[in-house]
């Protein structure tokens, strides 16, 4: 059976928002903790196996048992896909996108908040 997992915690400079992101620590780095934005390069959590690298915003966000859960579209494919928050997350942003009427509209190439 192939490994579904990956660990992958690398930092990075969001494309989305232009922020560096240091490494989470503890897991696989999923998304900016400024912006929340991912990107699509993973087929299975941190394989980096997906040649769309398409910035997926976050379109939704959940509060969950153990903090929330972030729901990302891809803006180049449509994919959509559901992440964990991580410890040093945006709350006041997790927390304005669990009503989806506070989320911008990135589908005409605006920007993130800063």
């Amino acid at each position: 059976m192939a490994k579904l997992f990956t660990k992958n915690d690398n930092g990075f400079v969001c494309r989305a928002c232009g922020k560096e992101v240091k490494p989470l620590g503890y897991s696989s780095r999923n998304h900016c903790p400024f912006c929340l934005a991912s990107l699509h390069v993973d087929i299975n959590p941190g394989d980096r196996a997906c040649e769309c690298t398409g910035i997926m915003y976050p379109i939704g966000v959940e509060p969950s048992s153990k903090g929330y859960i972030i729901t990302h579209k891809c803006s180049v494919c449509g994919k959509v896909g559901r992440n964990k928050s991580a410890d040093d997350d945006s709350q006041h942003l997790l927390i304005k996108y669990t009503n989806p009427y506070n989320i911008p509209d990135f589908t005409e190439g605006k920007r993130r908040e800063k």
